[in-house]
């Protein structure tokens, strides 16, 4: 198996069912830019280093994620509109285990 179907809602409430493939390495925030589900230079302005949260979303699936690392928790305790369900979009590498995983984009921080 190379694509998992994941479920992401954009900033505007719209639902997208998209293929993710796990044999490129891929996480969460490069599908989103990759699908362009939120406007170019609102999404990975760090380049998926955990230094900004423009990939903040909600993991709204019952899915195992893989710990926090201790960049991603610092960056979302300075993050924005973060909920219990708080994640970094560019620290969810696609991997077969989380097929059907949805997940919402957070708010842009303006």
């Amino acid at each position: 198996m190379s694509d998992i179907k994941i479920k992401i809602t954009d900033r505007e409430g719209v639902i997208h069912d998209v293929d993710a493939p796990t044999d490129m390495n891929m996480n969460l925030m490069e599908v989103v830019r990759s699908y362009e589900l939120a406007p170019e230079g609102t999404i990975g302005i760090c380049g998926g280093m955990a230094m900004c949260a423009s990939c903040q979303c909600y993991v709204t699936s019952d899915h195992e994620l893989p710990e926090m690392s201790d960049d991603e928790e610092a960056m979302l305790s300075e993050a924005f509109n973060v909920e219990d369900n708080s994640r970094l979009g560019c620290q969810i590498h696609m991997a077969e285990d989380l097929d059907g995983l949805e997940v919402v984009l957070a708010p842009a921080e303006d």
